[in-house]
């Protein structure tokens, strides 16, 4: 929250040439900033290091998603097969069925837990090179173009100084892995 308002405090003054002064303390109304914005979800979403990255992950997350479906699948029977056939075994055989369904629902909760902490953990680090690429990208453009700041994430920008497509083109226009 302080971020955002030490950006807005900054846009308002350097939006407002009026308050620029040259060194003789007269306004230097010739002053002119120019602004970009840059939709970073957007990027993370459309730009082809970002699609190609997510296509990464899942190929390389794939075969362990499978393991626990396959678990999910074996529980649901096991646990089908207790309120089907309950009733009918012996007190010794349903306790042994119930622990063994616990101890693999443990094991499945646990094998989940860890496959969303490694998903997300991959997930960050991908994007944080796309991040990474993006950013670069967005100093090109702004040394290029000649701008004096570019946000990043707003509650609202206009359009006609949101860069994020020449932004995603750029990444896009890049070869994969650099």
């Amino acid at each position: 929250m302080k971020h955002v308002r030490l950006l807005a405090f900054c846009a308002a003054f350097l939006a407002c040439p009026a308050l620029a002064q040259d060194k003789s303390g007269t306004s230097a109304s010739a002053t002119t900033s120019k602004f970009g914005f840059v939709n970073t979800e957007r990027i993370l979403r459309d730009a082809a290091p970002a699609q190609r990255a997510q296509k990464k992950i899942e190929a390389e997350f794939q075969k362990r998603d499978q393991e626990l479906a396959r678990a999910a699948d074996q529980l649901k029977r096991m646990q089908e097969d207790l309120e089907k056939n309950g009733v009918t075994m012996s007190e010794t055989q349903r306790r042994t069925k119930e622990r063994d369904f616990g101890d693999l629902n443990r094991e499945f909760q646990r094998k989940q837990r860890e496959f969303r902490e490694d998903l997300n953990q991959r997930r960050n680090e991908e994007l944080a090179q796309v991040v990474e690429q993006a950013n670069r990208v967005i100093r090109q453009i702004a040394e290029q173009e000649k701008y004096d700041i570019i946000f990043q994430d707003a509650v609202f920008a206009s359009p006609r100084i949101d860069i994020t497509e020449k932004v995603i083109k750029a990444l896009d226009a890049k070869p994969a892995g650099k």
